[in-house]
């Protein structure tokens, strides 16, 4: 890595980073999120008695399209094409993990469509829940990996650490 701010200029100012002269490769990011709620409020989305429907469906729907809408949402986000948008909803102890994997064949990273996915799954399932439990708590949105591109494969570790694979 370069060690410096890819999106602002040598005088401080924000711009969007030139992509032109990249190669296009295959990158897929994953990220992560939790939303810490209370053990009655998950019982309600597992067992499907939400007055709203199918929560985990809304979810899944909504982190899809927050990936493909990252651009609008990040102002110096390249629009990129996106091959796949994955968003798994695991229930856990008084939370719901969310996983979100997205890929593209382009110039520039995936990582901002994945923690999109990740975040609006959290606020979409946030959204439809806060009428029984307004003391939710979306929590660890992260990165968990990602490969392809300049910088290469990069893993979090088991303590939490994100580091280049091979490092």
């Amino acid at each position: 890595m370069s060690g410096r701010l890819t999106h602002l200029d040598s005088q401080g100012s924000a711009h969007m980073v030139d992509v032109g002269d990249k190669p296009v490769t295959h990158r897929i990011a994953v990220a992560e999120a939790t939303i810490r709620m209370k053990a009655e409020t998950l019982a309600m989305i597992v067992e499907g008695r939400s007055p709203k429907g199918d929560v985990f469906a809304v979810a899944r729907i909504a982190g899809i399209q927050g990936a493909k809408r990252t651009a609008d949402l990040i102002p110096l986000c390249h629009p990129i094409p996106i091959t796949k948008a994955a968003v798994v909803l695991e229930p856990g102890d008084s939370c719901v993990h969310i996983t979100a994997t997205c890929a593209t064949d382009g110039k520039t990273g995936i990582e901002m469509e994945a923690l999109t996915a990740a975040a609006t799954a959290a606020l979409a399932l946030y959204d439809m829940c806060k009428a029984v439990d307004r003391g939710m708590e979306i929590t660890g949105v992260r990165l968990v990996k990602k490969s392809g591109g300049a910088s290469g494969d990069w893993a979090r570790l088991s303590d939490g650490t994100l580091q280049r694979e091979g490092d």
